[in-house]
């Protein structure tokens, strides 16, 4: 038996898969023996790999846009008690005047990710025979690839978990080994299928979007929400894409997979950093995967043989 937890990608609303991952570490007492994410689930899978859950709420319950960008493309401000968003044409300007190829740079977040994730970490959970992969798209070989802990020295996986987490072009481009390399997601943002060909028997699937879609998005206003617009269309196609093709995987290996989606729309922008949402966000993760828990026993005790369409999807 071969356990896996799979933390799609999803910004900010990562707050949620880690009060998820909570409920089922510690309340369920699930143990995993591997680990994959994308983007805001790269950040993630070390802190779990070595039950550090208090450590990352701490971290995911306090950043926020300074911790994230060196040079923020984003102008944040309320109306009428809302949060809008819209572009920092000065700042984009100073990236386009030094030959930046993005919008933002988001190098203070590869500063925050060697803080916490540590090198006594790394060492740790090799030496536990635990398997933490991350997923970055390589746009120069235009591929998607897995990058193992195992097969990596310390700085070259922190440099995967930041490209894996760089939401271009609005934050940094990883140019590394004569490629260029952008967030896992715009290939692979729930890697179940990648989980199954590494070995795992059963796999818990966190995925940061509700099952289906529940909003209309409001007409683009200029360039930039436009170009929002197109990415957040295209990774909705890819994680269903991604869902599909592991659901056909695991019924064609028979093997256990579960799926915890967000019953709500946490957020339409991802890329904002809201302290006091992502507490709220990371306990509304923790109560809904002990709902969820309960009603599958609850399921199984009194109905032991006989699951609906819907529970054998999932």
């Amino acid at each position: 038996m071969k356990k896996a937890l799979v933390i799609s990608g999803g910004g900010s609303k990562g707050a949620f898969a880690g009060g998820v991952a909570q409920y089922l570490m510690k309340n369920q007492g699930n143990e995993y023996d591997l680990f994959l994410g994308t983007s805001t689930g790269s950040l993630m899978v070390s802190h779990l790999a070595l039950g550090m859950i208090d450590e990352l709420k701490e971290l995911y319950t306090n950043v926020n846009q300074e911790t994230i960008f060196s040079n923020n493309p984003f102008k944040i401000k309320k109306v009428g008690g809302e949060k809008v968003i819209s572009i920092h044409h000065l700042n984009t300007l100073w990236n386009f005047i030094n030959g930046r190829k993005t919008f933002g740079e988001s190098k203070n977040l590869r500063s925050l990710i060697k803080k916490k994730v540590t090198r006594e970490m790394y060492q740790q959970i090799r030496e536990n025979n635990k398997e933490v992969v991350v997923t970055v798209s390589n746009l120069t070989a235009n591929q998607i690839e897995y990058k193992s802990i195992n097969d990596c020295t310390y700085e070259d996986f922190c440099d995967w978990i930041w490209g894996s987490c760089n939401y271009v072009p609005f934050m940094s481009l990883l140019e590394k080994n004569n490629c260029q390399y952008a967030d896992g997601g715009f290939g692979s943002l729930i890697p179940i299928r990648e989980a199954i060909l590494r070995g795992a028997t059963e796999i818990d699937a966190i995925i940061l979007e509700t099952e289906v879609t529940q909003i209309n998005k409001l007409p683009a206003r200029n360039p930039f929400s436009l170009l929002f617009d197109v990415f957040d269309f295209m990774l909705v196609h890819v994680e269903r894409h991604n869902i599909t093709i592991g659901k056909l995987a695991a019924s064609n290996k028979n093997l256990k997979l579960n799926l915890f989606y967000t019953p709500t729309v946490l957020t339409t922008n991802s890329l904002v950093f809201d302290k006091i949402l992502m507490k709220k966000w990371w306990d509304s993760g923790f109560e809904y995967a002990k709902l969820k828990c309960k009603n599958t026993e609850k399921m199984s005790e009194f109905r032991p043989d006989v699951l609906t369409d819907k529970e054998m999807e999932e």
